[in-house]
């Protein structure tokens, strides 16, 4: 096998040369940034499947709906926009994967193909922060699906409540988060049964809630608005897992088919979110007050159409289906910390992630007056860059017609380069173009985003294209094709090396 060590002699991530012993099941997984031995690779791309099923079968899928519906659009445009928007951005997830079976390596240590060893810091940072902020968010918002639960029942759901299941629901992720590969593995293919079986349950509870004359006879939207659903969606879901999508991947064979890859990933991501948009957008669509009531409680909001007597297992799926969200990126965000330049163990910066989940989560639990305002501008000013990162990170895929050579990947000097300005500058480029066509209100020291729209003729901050987000499809759009014309060249000659 390729040697994946560091100039120095050591593993990519601190362990010994030699590298770490293979991993038994429920043990503390070892590996870091290192590449994975062909011995240790295992199952078929069909076992993809119920890793992105159980991290994106969450009760939060329903609540989309209203936050769709929330920007002036019609049933059928929302529809649209949720179709289009998940499975073209779990799509590019499934193309990211493949890099993942070629280079068997984490996904931001595959970007130092197209970004040079130290210069992939820098997208590195941007995938650490996505992460983090998505873990924190998902905690969150178990805690308060389980205080809102208990309150109802009449036996807590105030500060006490949401203390002791913030404890609870943090400490399963982070030990699941630490303990790493086999145990989400195992976790999520749990989650997938028992999230499937209740929600399925929920549904059957609160399908009489849904009214059609209503539904119908929401108002259709504008244009803008429907591209701004579009875009929130797809950061939402697809472009919130891109930067992880190879971290899984790569522990399969090196011949597993790359069709298989992109497909079940595709799938298996897409199948829940769709379903659960669609009774979202029924139920939000019927009842103007749950609506309104899910932009403050996304998850709770849902209990108040529910009999006392499920109430338990509805806390049970919604705690478990963010959960599964959770662990996979408290191990991605573990994993990024590593390749933008900590060299610690990735348990450790498992754990160093786990801790700040836990205090963004007390700060949006105890002291934030509003969700999800913030929310949508968490996901807007991040997406930009990281749709940025994508686009060039598929293009330099594309562009590749051998697998990656793992030894350069961690060596400075080897065909990957150290610092190539020039991916680095397309990226700040798209980054730049992208921020300047999105706005952010929900936090006034991003106000000054959204700095192109008057310039283009496209209203400035207040115009119609305001809260279109269009930023976020031109930073892909910029990043992807902007590395097709620039980039052929540095990687024919980077495959050109022995």
């Amino acid at each position: 096998m390729t040697d994946s060590r560091a100039p120095d002699g050591t593993s990519p991530d601190g362990t010994a040369p030699n590298g770490p012993a293979p991993v038994r099941p429920l043990q503390v997984e070892t590996h870091g940034l290192d590449v994975i031995g062909d011995t240790e690779r295992k199952g078929t791309p069909r076992t993809l499947f119920w890793l992105w099923f159980g991290a994106n079968v969450s009760i939060l899928g329903m609540s989309y709906g209203a936050f769709a519906l929330g920007f002036g659009i019609s049933f059928w445009q929302a529809l649209t926009a949720g179709v289009v928007g998940i499975v073209f951005s779990f799509l590019l997830c499934g193309f990211v994967a493949v890099a993942g079976k070629r280079g068997s390596a984490p996904t931001m240590v595959l970007s130092r193909a197209a970004y040079g060893v130290r210069g992939n810091r820098l997208p590195a940072v941007v995938s650490w922060l996505l992460t983090v902020g998505w873990e924190t968010v998902l905690c969150a918002l178990a805690t308060m699906a389980t205080a809102t639960v208990f309150g109802r029942l009449g036996t807590g759901g105030g500060t006490g409540t949401e203390v002791v299941a913030l404890v609870l629901v943090a400490s399963l992720v982070v030990v699941v988060g630490v303990t790493g590969f086999d145990l989400i593995m195992r976790l999520q293919t749990v989650i997938t049964v028992v999230t499937g079986v209740l929600t399925v349950v929920y549904v059957a509870l609160v399908a009489d809630h849904v009214h059609w004359s209503a539904v119908a006879a929401v108002p259709a939207g504008s244009a803008q608005e429907f591209i701004g659903a579009l875009v929130f969606l797809m950061t939402g879901f697809g472009l919130g897992w891109v930067n992880a999508a190879a971290d899984y991947s790569r522990y399969l064979p090196r011949d597993s088919s790359g069709r298989g890859v992109v497909g079940w990933t595709t799938f298996g991501a897409s199948l829940a979110p769709l379903l659960l948009l669609v009774f979202g957008l029924l139920l939000a669509g019927s009842s103007a007050d749950l609506n309104e009531a899910v932009a403050a409680d996304p998850i709770g909001a849902l209990t108040t159409l529910l009999p006392t007597w499920f109430l338990v297992p509805f806390a049970a799926v919604a705690v478990l289906g963010l959960v599964g969200g959770a662990v996979l990126d408290i191990y991605s965000s573990g994993l990024a910390l590593l390749a933008a330049g900590l060299r610690v163990p990735r348990p450790l910066a498992a754990l160093v992630d786990g801790v700040l989940m836990i205090a963004g989560a007390v700060y949006i639990v105890f002291l934030a007056d509003d969700f999800l305002g913030p929310f949508i501008g968490f996901l807007t000013t991040l997406g930009v860059p990281v749709a940025a990162w994508c686009g060039v990170m598929l293009a330099d895929l594309l562009l590749r017609r051998r697998d990656y050579a793992e030894a350069d990947l961690f060596r400075p000097d080897g065909r990957y380069g150290d610092i190539p300005p020039g991916p680095l500058l397309l990226t700040v480029a798209a980054t730049a173009l992208g921020w300047g066509l999105v706005t952010n209100s929900a936090a006034g020291w991003l106000d000054w985003q959204g700095y192109l729209l008057g310039p283009f003729g496209l209203g400035g901050r207040s115009g119609d294209w305001a809260y279109a987000n269009l930023g976020v499809l031109i930073a892909l759009a910029t990043g992807f094709l902007g590395t097709l014309l620039l980039a052929r060249g540095r990687v024919r000659a980077q495959e050109a090396r022995s």
